[in-house]
């Protein structure tokens, strides 16, 4: 009886080893393009494959952020209503993933980002609202994690697409790019499929500073 308990506890340890390895797997494949993808036909089909993993592995947070992120980057790519459309998908991924890692603050960074993004609608009446929510978000997301680099590159994004008349532009947005780069050379993602993005576009807006 002894043999066969632990016959099938090592049966179920290799199941959950392979399972584990072949999630692992699907999601490094796909993590690898995020960084690189800019276009709606780069970015769509990442969105349904991170999609699948999902509803695949519903316990893990990771599909959903993901998945939520490539909506949200989506929205560069179209303007108008349609921003909107990309936006509340992302909302609904993100309240996913947020439900299975609270105070997370990648998951906030990126809740941070869509609301930016909502401004993109019609910035004279949606500035104040979102870039409000936006900036609370991100420093919620810095004080959680203080060594994350994505809040401090998404405040050098938003002061560098704010007119310095209402308080943006490139000298402040130099300040945080500058700041997010630091920690881009120290950061240290959890695992091969945590997040990492945004180092080379940090550097590239950076230059764009000077």
């Amino acid at each position: 009886m002894k043999k066969l308990t632990i016959l099938a506890l090592v049966i179920t340890c290799l199941s959950a080893t392979a399972q584990n390895k072949k999630y692992t797997d699907a999601m490094e494949k796909n993590v690898a393009a995020v960084d690189t993808s800019r276009t709606i036909e780069q970015l769509q089909p990442l969105d349904n494959n991170f999609e699948r993993i999902a509803n695949a592995e519903k316990k893990e947070w990771l599909p959903y952020y993901y998945a939520a992120y490539c909506n949200v980057s989506m929205t560069y790519a179209t303007k108008g209503n349609v921003i909107d459309t990309y936006c509340d998908k992302a909302d609904a991924l993100a309240r996913k993933a947020d439900s299975l890692s609270p105070n997370n603050s990648e998951i906030l960074s990126l809740k941070a980002q869509i609301a930016a993004a909502r401004i993109g609608v019609n910035p004279m009446v949606r500035g104040q609202k979102f870039g409000s929510e936006a900036h609370a978000l991100r420093e919620k997301a810095k004080s959680i994690d203080p060594t994350n680099p994505r809040p401090w590159f998404l405040e050098g994004m938003s002061l560098f697409y704010t007119p310095s008349a209402f308080g943006g532009g490139k000298d402040k947005a130099k300040v945080s790019y500058t700041k997010a780069l630091e920690l881009f050379e120290m950061f240290k993602p959890a695992s091969s499929i945590h997040p990492a993005w945004g180092k080379q576009t940090t550097a590239y807006f950076l230059k764009q500073c000077d």
